[in-house]
């Protein structure tokens, strides 16, 4: 897909990490107003335009994260930095892709994609352009005056993606957002994000269930650990791109790397379950 037209952004040193995580922790209230740990010291380096995908039992915290790295909320101490900038610096530099498609249901597909160029800034003549462009794309044409009610679950998505894509962010934040969708239209949404990646190389952090999601599509699988959330083990994805999800699944190192870390995820998966039990 082409740089949308908007761009004009210098792009920052090589030498300059992406995201930088430094000693992050969290905690809460609960009840009897007893404080339960989310996340454990967390310290995570991504490169810029490197993919990454947080793997990890359910509650252990990888939303949070994603959460803290947005700036959507605070880490109870450490620090985090976007191409050096702290908080409250980075906000147009960050998309964020939730689980699910957070259109607003009054507006258009055409207004829900332009929503993000209006606030940016750019004209609204060249906003509704590069909304159509980006739809056109993602094979939306004909649905521009369509609401989010009127559009299947995949369709949904797919307008969701276009609305993160033309805005043009340096990192993507990805909170599971093919989770929802059969297993079909799944595949085709992964690739057209697998294609748009490739082509532009964004820096990515990808939180997802599906393992082989992870695997297929990232250059790292951080396991993390049952709560209080920690990085307990790294996976650098050593196989060729440009990738097919589908043919990769017959690759000998696929399997292999699945089954690894398989066993690092059975272990906290277990110790999360036993946890609910009592």
């Amino acid at each position: 897909m082409p740089t949308p037209k908007h761009d004009t952004q210098t792009f920052p040193s090589p030498n300059t990490a992406a995201i930088q995580i430094s000693g992050v922790t969290q905690h809460v209230r609960g009840r009897q107003d007893q404080t339960l740990d989310i996340l454990a010291t967390i310290d995570l380096e991504v490169r810029p335009g490197e993919f990454v995908a947080l793997v990890g039992p359910s509650g252990c915290g990888k939303t949070t994260l994603l959460n803290i790295i947005s700036g959507l909320i605070l880490p109870s101490s450490g620090k985090v930095w976007i191409f050096g900038a702290p908080f409250g610096n980075r906000d147009h530099r960050v998309g964020y892709m939730f689980q699910t498609d957070a259109l607003l249901p009054w507006r258009s597909v055409l207004r829900n994609v332009q929503a993000g160029l209006s606030l940016a800034g750019v004209p609204r003549r060249e906003a509704e352009q590069q909304a159509r462009d980006m739809l056109a794309q993602l094979g939306l044409t004909g649905f521009e005056d369509h609401y989010p009610a009127e559009l299947s679950g995949g369709m949904r998505q797919r307008v969701s993606l276009a609305r993160t894509w033309v805005t043009n962010p340096d990192v993507i934040l990805m909170d599971e957002p093919f989770g929802a969708l059969d297993s079909q239209t799944k595949l085709v949404i992964q690739a057209s994000f697998l294609s748009f990646w490739e082509k532009h190389r964004k820096t990515v952090v990808l939180v997802t269930h599906d393992l082989e999601e992870a695997i297929a599509m990232s250059d790292r699988v951080m396991v993390m650990s049952t709560r209080p959330g920690r990085i307990k083990a790294e996976y650098r994805i050593d196989l060729p791109r440009p990738r097919s999800i589908i043919e990769l699944r017959a690759d000998p190192r696929f399997g292999s790397y699945w089954r690894r870390i398989w066993q690092d995820l059975e272990t906290e998966a277990n110790q999360a379950m036993q946890g609910l039990l009592g």
